[in-house]
């Protein structure tokens, strides 16, 4: 069921930072504008494998550094096809939906913690 889905842990993320929320809400913020997810797709548009799994790999770290629960989980899933070969669009396409989903859900803990 999608309501039980936890796209960002604000606690775990919190603690991350020795529980400093300004400093999460700036990190956050900082994901916003990071350019490794547009990586990924021109990688993977110009079947640059490696530089995609690279890049994967990269995105895959920020989302667990700052707790981004649910993308973490599909940017290890894409890195893992990346890295063996299977990779498909439909994976690239799920990491893409729940990343706009993500940037919504920062919006939202913004408000509060900036």
């Amino acid at each position: 069921m999608a309501d039980d889905i936890v796209y960002i842990n604000v606690e775990e993320g919190s603690k991350r930072v020795m529980n400093n929320t300004k400093l999460y809400a700036k990190l956050l913020t900082k994901f916003k504008d990071d350019k490794t997810f547009g990586e990924i797709e021109a990688a993977l548009a110009s079947g640059d494998m490696e530089s995609a799994r690279t890049a994967a790999h990269t995105y895959k770290g920020l989302t667990a550094n700052l707790s981004l629960t649910e993308l973490y989980k599909k940017s290890m899933e894409l890195e893992a096809h990346i890295k063996d070969g299977t990779y498909k669009e439909e994976y690239l396409e799920t990491v893409k939906a729940a990343h706009g989903i993500t940037l919504t859900e920062i919006d939202k803990v913004l408000i509060q913690y900036a």
